[in-house]
């Protein structure tokens, strides 16, 4: 007698979810059910597109099926993706954005844009949809990373106002005050009017449905990190330093004020950046010429998510300065950066299964 769908179901219900420590059937991730004569298909949802343990899910799904159903069936899986979310219907900012995203740092010059603008186009290139706001009002490096700095965002007028369409390159939806003034003119303004523009990019973008907003903040602690968290529960936030001391001592003040109790917004993982150089000439050879490891015991020290490193390498520095980010390029530092979107993927998978909404903060005193 063939298997009924309810046969199917028990099966799949001893294959467990990797990450969030329960099976398939209680997560809802298995649809579709069908049997037609000994080949059973099914479709698992998973958690995101971006999903590194994708092929574990259906090989184990696979074997519980030839355990508990029998060896003769063809079993054929379909995967695909509704990326998770603890903000539905929960702001009434950015209602159509599952998740959005802090890329921060202590200080300048860790490549925190560069690791924004990887992270972005690999999670697009994964299937997510994907939008970046560049926050960093006063050095905006978004729109010449993404070779756009002379194009300009269109106007289209809403049921209540005029909305800004933000610009589309290489999946990625972005906006940036480096779109809106001329890209040789400085932005001198202070602390009230670059909040002022951020929540501009909030309230006034019309932002598609998106799986992934990334924020790319500026340097340090500040009028505009306080605005955001002011302004919208954020998903969590993640940590770029590079691993040399005086990084790591201004990326423990950047966690730091994530965390305090009034603001309490759950630290996503730490990315080391330019973590050991590699000679184009010397594929082989690693210099860690800023320190070994300073990223990873950072992380550890936190009891926060390693999301990985990246090297220093000629190639990420000659795209980001071409406008084409490196991880379009098949070269092995892109393979880093799809890895780090994998990871950080999963990490939001794991927090929104795993802990409520982060609220907005009323006061900051």
């Amino acid at each position: 007698m063939n298997p009924t769908e309810k046969d199917i179901l028990k099966a799949l219900s001893t294959v467990e979810e990797p990450d969030l420590k329960k099976d398939l059937v209680t997560l809802n991730m298995i649809k579709d059910v069908h049997i037609e004569g000994y080949k059973i298909g099914f479709t698992v949802v998973l958690t995101t597109p971006a999903c590194p343990l994708k092929e574990l899910i259906k090989r184990n799904c696979t074997v519980a099926i030839h355990q508990h159903i029998g060896d003769e069936y063809e079993v054929q899986i379909k995967l695909t993706a509704e990326v998770t979310s603890t903000r539905s219907g929960a702001s009434e900012l950015l209602k159509k954005v599952k998740n959005i995203i802090a890329i921060s740092s202590g200080k300048g010059g860790v490549g925190k844009s560069t690791v924004t603008s990887n992270l972005a186009v690999a999670l697009a290139r994964s299937g997510a949809k994907v939008g970046l706001i560049d926050a960093d009002i006063s050095g905006p490096s978004i729109p010449t990373m993404f070779g756009v700095e002379h194009e300009q965002p269109a106007m289209v007028k809403g049921a209540d106002k005029d909305y800004i369409v933000p610009i589309t390159k290489f999946g990625v939806e972005l906006i940036s005050i480096g779109l809106l003034i001329p890209a040789d003119k400085a932005v001198v303004w202070r602390g009230p009017m670059a909040s002022s523009a951020l929540r501009q990019f909030i309230s006034d973008v019309m932002w598609g449905d998106l799986d992934y907003l990334l924020i790319d903040m500026p340097p340090g602690t500040g009028d505009i990190h306080l605005t955001l968290v002011q302004t919208l529960p954020v998903t969590g936030a993640v940590i770029v330093t590079t691993p040399q001391k005086v990084a790591l001592t201004d990326a423990q003040k950047g966690l730091s004020m994530f965390t305090q109790p009034q603001i309490n917004v759950p630290i996503l993982g730490v990315v080391e950046n330019m973590a050991y150089f590699t000679p184009e000439e010397l594929p082989d050879n690693k210099y860690y010429i800023f320190g070994k490891d300073g990223g990873k015991t950072f992380a550890e020290k936190n009891n926060v998510p390693y999301l990985g490193e990246i090297p220093l390498v000629q190639n990420i520095r000659e795209s980001g300065d071409a406008g084409t980010p490196v991880v379009l390029q098949n070269l092995v530092v892109a393979q880093a950066f799809e890895q780090l979107a994998s990871n950080l993927a999963r990490q939001v998978a794991i927090r929104n299964a795993n802990a409520s909404q982060t609220q907005k903060v009323d006061i900051v005193v």
